[in-house]
C-alpha cells in the first residue's frame, strides 16, 4: 500500500508558508520587512503602504517561537475548519480578521505596533467550538472556550504588561464568534 502526502487544506498550507517566508524575510532584512511591510501601527494615512498593512501584519511574526507557536494552532485547528466551512470561508476569516485587528489597533492603539496570526489562531479557537452547534443551542465548548481564552486575555490585558497584544486575541476570538454563529445558525446547502 502507497502512502501520498496530500495538500489537505491549501488556504491554511499557504498562510503558514506565507507566514514562514515573511518570518525569514524579516530574520534576513534585521527587521525590516516587518516595519515596511509585516507590521501595522499608527502611520500616516495619506500612505498606501498604512491600508496594505491592515492586512499584512497577520503573515509578519516577531520572530521563530512567535511564528511556531502561532503556526502550531492554525496547523492543528485550520484543516478541520478548512474542511467544514470551506476554504474561501477560510480565506475571509483570515483577511476579516486582519483588517479588523489591524484598524482597532490603528484607532485606539497608537504608541503600539502590532504583528502576527495570533488574532486568526484566537479566531480559529472560538470558530472550532461552534463545530458542534445546533439552532436554537449554545454549545458548552464556547461558553469554556469564551470563559478560558478570552478571559485570560482580558485579565492579562489589565493585569500584564507584555509585548503581546491582548487585543488582537480579543477580537480574534470575536470574529470566530461571530463567524461560527453566523455560519451554523442556518443549515449549510
Amino acid at each position: 500500500m502507497k502512502l501520498k502526502i496530500t495538500f489537505n487544506a491549501p488556504v491554511v498550507l499557504g498562510f503558514i508558508i506565507i507566514c514562514f517566508l515573511a518570518t525569514i524575510l524579516n530574520y534576513i532584512t534585521a527587521g525590516t520587512s516587518n516595519k515596511v511591510v509585516f507590521m501595522t501601527y499608527h502611520s500616516s494615512l495619506a500612505s498606501p503602504m498604512t491600508y496594505i498593512r491592515f492586512f499584512t501584519h497577520v503573515v509578519g511574526h516577531d520572530g521563530w517561537s512567535h511564528f511556531i507557536g502561532n503556526a502550531a494552532y492554525i496547523l492543528l485547528l485550520g484543516p478541520m475548519l478548512e474542511e467544514k466551512y470551506g476554504s474561501g470561508m477560510m480565506v475571509k476569516i483570515i483577511i476579516i480578521t486582519a483588517l479588523i485587528t489591524g484598524i482597532v489597533n490603528y484607532l485606539f492603539f497608537w504608541n503600539s505596533a502590532l504583528c502576527g496570526a495570533s488574532g486568526v489562531v484566537f479566531a480559529f479557537i472560538v470558530l472550532t467550538s461552534f463545530t458542534g452547534f445546533k439552532q436554537g443551542e449554545i454549545p458548552l465548548t464556547f461558553i469554556l472556550v469564551a470563559m478560558i481564552f478570552i478571559g485570560q486575555q482580558i485579565f492579562e490585558g489589565i493585569t500584564v504588561r507584555d509585548n503581546i497584544s491582548n487585543m488582537a486575541h480579543i477580537v480574534g476570538g470575536i470574529v470566530g464568534a461571530v463567524t461560527g454563529y453566523n455560519l451554523n445558525k442556518r443549515p449549510r446547502r
